[in-house]
Formats: structure tokens, C-alpha cells, sequence
């Protein structure tokens, strides 16, 4: 696969520019800084099962929507 190095990341930076402008620069840079720190976070939550709910025999008072 190809790697960019420094000169093609200078072509890029220079069409991004022109493409852009200058005001939007840092703009683009905070959003993309938040997505990356976003999918950090979700990939750094713990795997944890959902507590298990115990379910006894259903009593007399409690009625489903099909028994009426």
C-alpha cells in the first residue's frame, strides 16, 4: 500500500488550502481533532455485559397485553 511522504503531504496540504482558504484551515483541524478523539473514547470503553435482569414466574396481578 502507498505511504505518503513528506512531499506528497506538502501537495496535499497545498490543495487543501487552495481548496478551503485559509480561514477554514482550523476549522477543518478542530473537527477532524474530535472525530479522532471520539473514536478513541468509543474504542476505550470497557466491555461490560448489560447487568442480568432475574425474571421470576409472573405473579397474579401482573397481566399481559394478550391476556385482555
Amino acid at each position: 500500500m502507498w505511504t505518503p511522504g513528506l512531499p506528497e503531504l506538502i501537495v496535499i496540504l497545498v490543495i487543501v488550502l487552495i481548496f478551503f482558504g485559509a480561514g477554514k484551515l482550523p476549522e477543518i483541524g478542530k473537527a477532524i481533532g474530535k472525530g479522532i478523539r471520539g473514536f478513541r473514547d468509543a474504542s476505550k470503553e470497557p466491555e461490560q455485559e448489560p447487568p442480568k435482569i432475574e425474571s421470576g414466574p409472573p405473579k397474579e396481578g401482573d397481566k399481559k397485553a394478550s391476556d385482555s
